[in-house]
């Protein structure tokens, strides 16, 4: 007899890991029946999951955002649970996502559906109360930071440390830019990654375009998410000598000598890739607020966050600004020194994390346990 399951994801990074994860449950399944029903994005869908929410209708970011929107948000968690009772998964296995998966983990919980969570929330920098929640209703928890699973010991709870899925998804992923103008410029490319939500390119992408017309010598290339029109991009570009590229990130990133990387996931794609970056953030000033009230961690990237300490310049708020921002590019292009220590420090860190393999180890435990004897 087949096998059903339930797999939620709010933004693209879950969609990317979720995925590359129901392919790898795929392998698992060999000849039996998988039925993968979803809310998430292009990539579960190509993957072979039936997808009946797409990410872009979910993402909300920021507090005020989250507020704003909050009745939308509670329809679909009233759609989603009404869809799973409709569907009757063996098991649910939600990716990140916490606002909307924890709540979904607590019903089906309650309805004695398995609960596997992918992609631990992170309760480390804030509402660490969450972790009474986790450990009351998810039966499983896949973690991808080596830091995770100490912290979840620590308070009573067991956790499996996989790896990252970022290194599947690098190896996966070996595009190169085919347009043929790229061959033909010998300049050095500076990759611009302002951010795959409509809030972020509008604050981030303005700053870092200030920074092209002090660098003449160089290519500038943004990376534009798929979500976002071309259109949008190019109401910002103008007549700036700046190229846009959608849909081929890690291409460009392999070719880039620097980037400006707005804080999220890209970050740490652009540090496993090897490429020297700085890490921007500019926030609305009542997230901000809230955020420095209550997120207890030293740094805002996941990179300097893993290693401990700073490796890549953080650019928060009142020092994203376009002077300081061309400073420390500059250093990046041209300061051999502080360029090769970066990339030794992002060696190093591609160690921390473990070689690719997460989605293979996490879909492996998934199968198995659903086959075990009650």
């Amino acid at each position: 007899m087949g096998k059903k399951l339930y797999v939620i994801a709010g933004e693209a990074s879950g969609d990317l890991h979720g995925g590359n994860l129901i392919r790898a449950l795929n392998d698992q399944a060999g000849g039996e029946e998988l039925m993968v029903r979803a809310w998430g994005g292009d990539q579960m869908q190509a993957a072979g999951a039936e997808v009946v929410k797409h990410y872009r209708e979910l993402a909300f970011m920021g507090f005020t955002q989250v507020l704003l929107n909050l009745r939308t948000i509670l329809g679909n968690i009233k759609a989603c649970k009404a869809d799973i009772l409709s569907f009757k998964p063996d098991a649910i296995i939600l990716i990140d996502y916490p606002g909307f998966n924890l709540r979904i983990a607590d019903f089906a919980h309650a309805q004695g559906i398995k609960v596997f969570y992918y992609i631990s929330p992170q309760v480390w920098a804030w509402k660490a109360g969450r972790v009474k929640t986790i450990k009351r209703v998810v039966d499983r928890m896949f973690v991808i930071l080596p830091f995770e699973k100490d912290w979840y010991a620590e308070r009573g709870v067991e956790v499996e440390f996989v790896g990252h899925p970022l290194l599947d998804a690098i190896e996966r992923e070996h595009l190169e830019l085919n347009d043929p103008n790229v061959n033909v410029d010998p300049r050095p490319v500076v990759a611009l990654l302002p951010g795959s939500r409509m809030q972020e390119l509008k604050r981030m992408l303005p700053v870092m375009l200030s920074v092209v017309k002090h660098f003449p010598d160089h290519r500038f290339v943004v990376a534009g998410a798929p979500s976002i029109p071309e259109e949008v991009y190019r109401s910002y570009i103008g007549s700036a000598p700046v190229e846009l590229i959608t849909g081929r990130t890690y291409g460009l990133l392999r070719k880039a000598k620097a980037a400006l990387v707005t804080s999220g996931t890209a970050t740490l794609e652009t540090a496993l890739i090897g490429t020297p970056e700085a890490v921007c953030y500019g926030g609305g000033a009542v997230n901000v607020w809230l955020a420095k009230r209550f997120i207890k961690v030293p740094f805002i990237s996941l990179v300097n966050l893993i290693m401990g300490r700073e490796v890549v310049r953080e650019l928060i708020q009142d020092k994203l600004e376009p002077k300081e921002l061309r400073k420390e590019l500059d250093r990046l292009l041209n300061d051999t020194a502080y360029r090769e220590r970066m990339k030794a420090d992002l060696r190093e860190l591609r160690v921390k994390l473990g070689g690719p393999g997460a989605s293979a180890h996490v879909a492996d435990q998934v199968w198995k346990s659903l086959h075990e004897q009650p």
